[in-house]
């Protein structure tokens, strides 16, 4: 494999924040001077609401200084973490390690209307002073003369969840890690965003936790301007890497990341449901969940006819998976779209691609069934080797599909699929990435030592049989078509497939290409070429460099843009949703 020049791939990507007068803030004591500066005589009430996760006995300490006349914490007021759980264990299949049902529920279902009564009676009867309402659900108690939004991304959540830290109200202490993520993805984080989305509108502050010791603050306008200059220009967001017991070398050796001890199999670098933004206030670092610019700027963002369909949701993502040096994915298959809607309450599914970035000499994609496949025959075998009786022999049952670097490979959901060792995948897919019915894992334990979850109750239920060796070859393989060429360079529509709402194109130039926009968000990833620039066609935001294998969105309200090289060739894919 040629190693593109390494080094270049900006792991902690900033978005520039220009023209605003912001105030800015590091470290509670610095936060709380400007609350108290705040106050007016007489009495003021400061309602502090905290994402789950955030670190609530740091910032307790730090409101000490504050000397409060009334000091409420809204998490007494929520039902006890008994009756909370017996409450969500319906919706979060208790029997099940991973998958729940996506809650309706909302943040105040789960408080004493008693108990938030009595807390607003002791406010408003508070003459005088500083009163100060903190935790999950304050707003619900009061809106605050001082309203701060204590946010936390979601990623810093997971890393907390692994170190050991309990979901919100859980008399649950020791549940393991997919656990604790299902019920954050399935419930906590659901009720939380809900409250979120209003407060960021009206927030006086925004108080960044995520970095445990270094809290920083923003003023709200200021917060505020920021996402909407992030709507109108093309940004990164940060990426994070992790270890899976397939994983490869071709991520740590290509972006020089850090030893881990292990290797690195995962990395999300444009997945906003994920990742974070930091965001540059004059050198003023400020983290924030990416989500929050969906929330603020939907139409902006996603363009008048993706928003109509998807509402507040970024529906699409890119990711990576890194086999090369490692082993075979799971084999897996995705649910369908009713099975989606009516199990787990989930809109749409998750439809995939694999745009191979690299690989192997003898690298492959294992994807559809073998003409003449016996379900039954396939779905004993399966059963037979998760018992432990024998080993499930795939390529009996399954395609093996040479590939090769460039490559794209379609995957419809109910498409049996996984990537074999020795390849380098950017993985492009619609959003909901967390159902993945693994039906087959070869056999071998997890990092930590125990079996990987296997759904074959789940799985056997959304193959599709007809995705035989012929239709796969015809509809899933080589669906590349060319849409122009001209002396700037080529333009060709790689996918997706029929079933599937995104469209990709892959930009092929040695100079510079314009791109046309059509009313939806797009995703870029540099696939070949050490860098490539966003240029805008009317200047409405400063060129942007996008360096190999490094995602970016460009927002609707960015509108048309070049891409452009320094000279040497480069390939751009990119992803849209469809029109029509």
């Amino acid at each position: 494999m040629k190693k593109i020049k390494a080094g270049q791939f900006e792991c902690f990507p900033q978005v520039k924040v220009d023209g605003v007068n912001a105030k800015v803030f590091n470290g509670l004591s610095d936060a709380v001077s400007q609350w108290k500066q705040d106050c007016k005589e007489n009495k003021n009430v400061i309602t502090i609401e905290c994402y789950p996760g955030v670190n609530q006995q740091e910032l307790a300490q730090g409101l000490q200084a504050l000397g409060a006349s009334l000091v409420i914490h809204s998490d007494d007021l929520a039902f006890a973490p008994e009756k909370m759980d017996e409450i969500l264990e319906r919706d979060l299949l208790p029997h099940d390690p991973v998958f729940g049902i996506m809650t309706v529920r909302t943040l105040k279902d789960f408080f004493y209307e008693e108990k938030l009564a009595e807390a607003r009676r002791k406010v408003q009867e508070e003459d005088k002073g500083i009163v100060v309402v903190y935790g999950v659900g304050a707003s619900l108690v009061h809106p605050g003369d001082i309203q701060v939004l204590a946010d936390i991304t979601r990623w810093e959540i997971q890393l907390r969840y692994r170190r050991g830290m309990t979901n919100w109200r859980t008399a649950q202490k020791d549940l393991p890690k997919l656990k604790k993520y299902k019920r954050g993805f399935f419930a906590e984080w659901r009720w939380a965003d809900r409250e979120k989305e209003h407060l960021l509108n009206t927030m006086n502050y925004y108080l960044d936790m995520t970095t445990e010791g270094e809290p920083v603050m923003v003023d709200g306008d200021a917060y505020r301007q920021a996402l909407v200059q992030a709507s109108r220009r093309p940004f990164r967001m940060v990426p994070y890497f992790d270890p899976g017991v397939w994983g490869g070398h071709w991520m740590k050796d290509h972006f020089e990341l850090p030893e881990n001890g292990s290797n690195y199999a995962w990395s999300f670098d444009g997945v906003p449901e994920e990742n974070s933004l930091i965001l540059n206030f004059d050198g003023t670092l400020v983290q924030t969940p990416a989500l929050n610019l969906v929330y603020q700027k939907p139409v902006a963002l996603l363009g008048d006819r993706v928003h109509a369909r998807f509402g507040k949701e970024f529906p699409i993502r890119f990711d990576m998976l890194d086999t090369v040096g490692g082993q075979n994915l799971s084999l897996q298959v995705h649910p369908l779209t009713e099975y989606i809607q009516n199990q787990f309450n989930m809109r749409y599914t998750q439809d995939e691609s694999y745009y191979i970035l690299d690989a192997d000499d003898n690298a492959g994609v294992w994807l559809g069934t073998k003409t003449g496949t016996d379900p039954k025959a396939m779905e004993q075998a399966l059963r037979d080797a998760q018992s432990g009786e024998k080993p499930f022999e795939a390529e009996k049952f399954v395609n093996y599909i040479p590939v090769k670097k460039h490559d794209h490979v379609l995957i419809p959901a109910g498409t049996v699929h996984c990537s074999g060792a020795g390849t380098m995948v950017l993985e492009i897919s619609a959003t909901p990435y967390i159902f993945t019915f693994k039906l087959w894992d070869w056999g071998r334990l997890d990092l930590d030592g125990k079996p990987r979850p296997i759904h074959l109750d789940h799985g056997m239920k959304n193959i599709q049989w007809n995705r035989n060796t012929e239709w796969v070859n015809e509809q899933l393989v080589g669906c590349v078509t060319t849409i122009y060429e001209g002396e700037e360079g080529r333009v060709e529509r790689t996918g997706l497939h029929e079933r599937e709402f995104i469209d990709t194109f892959r930009f092929d130039t040695a100079s510079k290409m314009k791109v046309q926009r059509n009313d939806s968000v797009h995703v870029l990833n540099l696939v070949d070429g050490e860098r490539a620039r966003i240029v805008s066609a009317d200047g409405r935001f400063e060129p942007m460099t996008l360096h190999y294998a490094e995602t970016c969105i460009v927002p609707n309200d960015a509108g048309e843009y070049w891409i452009e090289s320094d000279g040497e060739p480069i390939k751009v894919i990119l992803a849209c949703v469809r029109n029509g």
